[in-house]
């Protein structure tokens, strides 16, 4: 079962959102990274194979050194 979601990301102060940006996009489930504008700074779209690599993706994001919280959306429908 495929699963996608949104991972918004709020990132410190002073970050470097390019430098960010192209650490997103290795990670392994992302398929695109967004710079918004609103509460949060970037928003991945994210396609994995099941649940637990979502949490794995979850854990990998939180690595990248920039990031301070992340929500996460999994898509229900669509």
């Amino acid at each position: 079962m495929t699963v996608r979601a949104y991972q918004l990301v709020d990132t410190a102060p002073g970050s470097e959102v390019a430098t960010l940006i192209d650490a997103l996009k290795g990670t392994d489930g992302t398929q695109t990274v967004d710079a918004v504008t609103g509460p949060h700074d970037v928003i991945c779209r994210v396609e994995v194979d099941e649940l637990a690599d979502l949490a794995a993706y979850q854990t990998a994001v939180h690595n990248v050194q920039g990031v301070t919280r992340t929500m996460t959306c999994v898509v229900l429908q669509g």
